[in-house]
């Protein structure tokens, strides 16, 4: 994995992902080649000082480039600026995944991030919708990419993580794949991360067949979708949620676990347990008391163990993928064969471990997404028919 800060993976893979969705090189070197020295300090991971420059490098490059996507729209440049718009998303969204929960800075860098993104897609006039799906009394935001062709499309319903987003999973181009092999994609931002955990107030829970029932009940009401194809697919902790979600909701037509995650004591529980765990984000616990809605670290390690796949796995009667990375630091590598071998009722089973001589070995590809995503987009292409 190119590791730009010294023996500071949190800030390399968020370096790393912002590459990935549309950041440029030279921009983010000279934002961030200051923080190469403070990455050297002891502690650094859990210092809030250098969690507050971090947020401030970045946030202070989302500015510097929605200036220039202001400056492209005022002479009249509109797909320039939407591209602009779009990369300045992805500076805020860097900004804000860093910053505390409590901080203010957090929800006007997510609002900031909304805005870039919301008008990105739509002077690039891409085939998005913003949606909202009925929940539990309430809604889930949803972004909705339209697939080209005649006739009701499959759609693949795509979760997030422990710390993405909707618009991350746009923006990392998997949709755009899907929709170039005829298949929709449904992007919700699910109890537990982006706008229902921010501006619903919903923490995660181990039943995420819930949310796929809600996203099926809305697909059902469109008549561009084929409700018999529709298959579920997430990244991260999301190797738990897609899985649990096709094995108790029987109109899911296929499940793509990104990144295993057979038993979460053992990868959010380890990182709890051992303050040297490698973690996706700075500032780990304070986010991990916000997404499970914890109210004390025992109560956390609680709800972090309730997350298993034990009991569960076999229970999954659709085509399974897994796709992992032999050198994923968060989650161990065995909990991808563990997945494949409990689930017996499936009627296809495959296990795709990316190895470092190929690319994509960290944890749900982080180093080379694009390998991760040809695949999903294929195999999905293959099983829906598409």
């Amino acid at each position: 994995m190119f590791e730009y800060f010294p023996n500071h993976y949190s800030w390399n893979l968020g370096l790393l992902m912002a590459l990935q969705l549309g950041g440029e090189l030279t921009e983010i070197d000279a934002a961030c080649r200051h923080l190469i020295e403070v990455a050297r300090r002891p502690n650094v991971r859990e210092d809030p000082e250098a969690q507050a420059l971090w947020v401030a490098a970045w946030s202070g490059l989302a500015d510097r480039v929605t200036a220039l996507a202001a400056r492209d729209e005022a002479a009249g440049f509109t797909m320039g600026a939407g591209r602009k718009h779009l990369r300045a998303a992805v500076y805020a969204f860097t900004a804000e995944r860093m910053a505390p929960h409590a901080s203010p800075h957090k929800a006007a860098l997510y609002a900031r991030m909304l805005d870039s993104f919301a008008r990105g897609v739509a002077l690039r006039r891409e085939p998005v919708e913003f949606v909202e799906i009925p929940y539990a009394g309430t809604t889930l935001p949803a972004l909705f990419h339209r697939a080209p062709g005649p006739g009701p499309r499959p759609v693949i319903i795509h979760f997030d993580g422990f710390d993405v987003t909707k618009e991350w999973v746009h923006l990392c181009g998997v949709a755009r794949e899907y929709a170039l092999r005829g298949i929709a994609t449904l992007m919700v931002d699910h109890p537990g991360v982006g706008g229902a955990l921010r501006l619903r107030g919903l923490p995660t829970s181990p039943e995420s067949e819930r949310w796929a029932a809600a996203a099926l009940d809305w697909l059902e009401t469109r008549g561009d979708v084929d409700a018999q194809r529709v298959g579920v697919a997430a990244m991260s902790l999301g190797g738990y949620y897609a899985p649990r979600a096709a094995a108790f909701e029987r109109r899911l037509a296929c499940c793509i676990a990104w990144g295993a995650r057979w038993d979460n004591a053992l990868s959010h529980g380890r990182i709890l347990r051992d303050a040297g765990a490698e973690r996706s984000i700075t500032g780990w616990v304070d986010h991990a008391m916000w997404v499970y809605g914890a109210r004390d670290r025992e109560d956390l390690a609680a709800r972090i163990a309730a997350l298993t796949l034990e009991g569960v796995a076999e229970r999954i009667t659709c085509p399974l993928l897994v796709v992992h990375g032999e050198n994923d630091r968060q989650v161990p590598a065995d909990q991808a064969q563990r997945t494949i071998d409990a689930a017996v009722n499936s009627p296809r089973r495959d296990l795709r471990v990316f190895t470092r001589a190929e690319g994509g070995a960290e944890h749900v590809q982080g180093d080379l997404f694009a390998n991760a995503v040809d695949l999903m987009a294929d195999w999905a292409a293959e099983v829906l028919e598409a």
